[in-house]
């Protein structure tokens, strides 16, 4: 079992940007991906971006070149990195993690992120 809790999500004016953290119970580097996804109302989840525990990234074509996943293995954070936020970025956003070839089984509560033209 891994609790995740995400934080950094809040409002911010086209162009700006904001840094999500994603903090997790125990270790999670060696064994699975971790990933954040994001959803809209009314509409299902979709990855934004994957990381694996060899650090090979996946971004979803609407956030290449301005969002950047990361992990600080030593402290079990996962973080995203948004940069010329668009209002098209505006979901709530989720913190996973599981394994790769399966997809995520473990989710966090998700942070806000509003994006105003």
């Amino acid at each position: 079992q891994v609790q995740l809790v995400e934080s950094g999500g809040g409002s911010v004016q086209a162009g700006g940007s904001l840094r999500l953290s994603c903090a997790a119970s125990r270790n999670t580097a060696s064994s699975y991906c971790m990933a954040w996804f994001r959803q809209y109302p009314g509409k299902e989840r979709e990855r934004v971006a994957r990381i694996s525990p060899g650090g090979g990234t996946l971004y979803a074509d609407s956030v290449k070149g301005r969002f950047t996943i990361s992990r600080d293995n030593t402290k079990n954070t996962l973080f995203l990195q948004m940069n010329s936020l668009k209002p098209e970025d505006t979901a709530m956003y989720y913190c996973a993690a599981g394994p790769c070839n399966s997809g995520a089984i473990w989710w966090g509560q998700g942070t806000q992120v509003t994006v105003s033209s």
